[in-house]
């Protein structure tokens, strides 16, 4: 009977134990009358996050009393932030931003590595050395982030990649939003996938095209492509890397290829450029922050015009290769302290750094028609064949005494949506707008289209296209009316191409809206 009675107390302690495990906090309103039990998911300073028997609710801690063994300290509360995915961006622009953040505010920023691939920085005031907060990484792929903000296991994932449709369906079901919906997403910085070769390679340009089936397996010697007769030998990123998927999916997926199963791996870009540079006959896609000593191909198409990589044609991208450096983040509230670094990476000194750490910022330039002698040329060979003389003289007369932001906008293949990039570029031209960088000036949104289909409907579409983005930008700009700013839209239909239509890549970067000032 006392063995008995003993174990029937234990399961008694055991199930309270489980109660308060699965119940960890109550929420009561000052009178008592309100009350919710559940589990802490997070608190942001403000606000509780809680799991409970109707779902998960945010509730607003300035009205209730936290009672249970979770609650957090409010006297001395530390904020805290989960961030997970691409080593490119968590080893090196991160850190780099963070650091930064930390002198603009007057905080102490301490480093600490936990193993390979996890790292802390601790946050403290300077005055007093109170920890205000603490930042935890963990660096390994862009699958790996994704995957850890659907266990609940970080608060925002770095990407070198959109998100995939099935990701974004299961964040959807997890509760965190559309993923690919406007401020879920933000730009870092740019960068870019390279083809590169080792010095002294006589090959200098390739086609998207070409490079595709060299990945593929179906172009195998360099004689094919103009250099001497020896067997090529193909370089890429680990197969869970952003920038491998990326240029899978942007690369490869619309030649309608599939990569070769001899592509040699590397676990990361310095490896890759290192082996591209000491073996003549090989070739690899590297990212642009991290080519090295290799010389970088430039890209052609079957119509003569090219496109080199730089910080202008990145930043615009005119460069078809482009790769945003993506922070996802899901709906739901961030501590302060989070939100504070958030909107600091958008910042001009934030646009310094993300500089000096080799990366492509996203700083508005403006450009002068002058400087953009090869697009107009691109235009001239192409009148009285798909460009019509008159279109040229307009657009030379309406641009000439303007100047072009480097902010373009760009749309998903087949489609009207803006890609995840021109979403990123709608919010920071809306920030700039409100902060009055454009008083006294003069704002023109002009589209461009590709030259399949009749000029006369291309023009009427690209007309659509500048439309649509200066509504998203007015949408965005939500503390302004832009109605009362110097602000118009043109189009020019396929009047100024970028790229050969004959190839998919290139008609996706002639669908475009640019937007001139004066």
């Amino acid at each position: 009977m006392i063995q008995h009675a003993a174990k029937l107390a234990a399961f008694f302690i055991l199930l309270m134990t489980a109660t308060v495990a699965a119940q960890d906090v109550t929420l009561k309103s000052p009178d008592g009358s309100v009350e919710v039990n559940g589990t802490l998911l997070g608190f942001d300073g403000d606000f509780y996050r809680l799991e409970t028997v109707y779902g998960e609710l945010t509730v607003d801690g300035s009205g209730v009393n936290c009672e249970g063994p979770a609650c957090p300290d409010l006297q001395n509360y530390v904020a805290e932030l989960s961030v997970s995915g691409s080593a490119t961006i968590g080893e090196v622009l991160m850190p780099a931003l963070i650091e930064g953040f930390a002198l603009r505010k007057g905080y102490r920023a301490v480093r600490e590595r936990t193993d390979a691939t996890r790292f802390t920085y601790s946050l403290r005031n300077k005055a007093d050395d109170a920890l205000l907060g603490k930042f935890s990484f963990r660096v390994t792929n862009t699958d790996e982030g994704f995957a850890d903000l659907l266990a609940d296991e970080a608060d925002i994932v770095m990407s070198l990649r959109e998100i995939r449709l099935t990701e974004n369906r299961r964040a959807n079901e997890a509760g965190l939003g559309d993923l690919r919906g406007p401020n879920r997403s933000r730009v870092l910085g740019l960068d870019a996938m390279v083809p590169i070769t080792a010095p002294g390679n006589p090959v200098d340009a390739i086609s998207p095209a070409v490079l595709a089936r060299v990945f593929a397996g179906r172009v195998t010697n360099w004689q094919q492509l103009g250099g001497p007769d020896a067997p090529i030998s193909i370089h890429l990123r680990d197969p869970k890397s952003g920038l491998s998927q990326a240029a899978q999916d942007r690369l490869m997926a619309p030649a309608g290829l599939v990569l070769d199963s001899n592509v040699v791996r590397h676990a990361t870009n310095k490896a890759l450029t290192l082996a591209v540079t000491n073996d003549p006959f090989a070739i690899g896609i590297s990212s642009y922050s991290e080519t090295g000593n290799a010389d970088i191909l430039v890209l052609t198409g079957t119509c003569g015009f090219s496109l080199r990589a730089g910080r202008v044609t990145i930043k615009t991208e005119d460069y078809p290769l482009t790769a945003p450096m993506f922070l996802y983040i899901p709906a739901r509230r961030l501590p302060k302290l989070a939100r504070e670094f958030l909107t600091f990476t958008r910042s001009p000194t934030a646009q310094i750094v993300i500089r000096r750490a080799g990366f492509v910022d996203q700083a508005p330039e403006e450009l002068s028609i002058n400087e953009q002698g090869d697009r107009f040329a691109n235009a001239i060979s192409l009148i009285g064949t798909e460009i019509n003389l008159s279109e040229v003289k307009r657009l030379v007369q309406t641009l000439s005494a303007m100047k072009r932001l480097s902010t373009s906008f760009r749309f998903r293949a087949g489609s009207s949506t803006l890609d995840a990039q021109s979403l990123s570029n709608v919010q920071q031209l809306a920030r700039a707008i409100e902060t009055g960088v454009y008083d006294e000036r003069s704002l023109k949104f002009v589209g461009f289209s590709d030259g399949q289909g009749p000029a006369d409907g291309n023009k009427r579409i690209a007309m659509q296209r500048a439309r649509a983005v200066l509504a998203a930008v007015k949408k965005a700009a939500e503390t302004v009316d832009l109605d009362d700013l110097n602000i118009s839209v043109d189009a020019f239909g396929e009047t100024l191409p970028m790229a050969c239509d004959g190839s998919a890549w290139g008609r996706q970067v002639n669908r475009r809206v640019e937007v001139w000032v004066r």
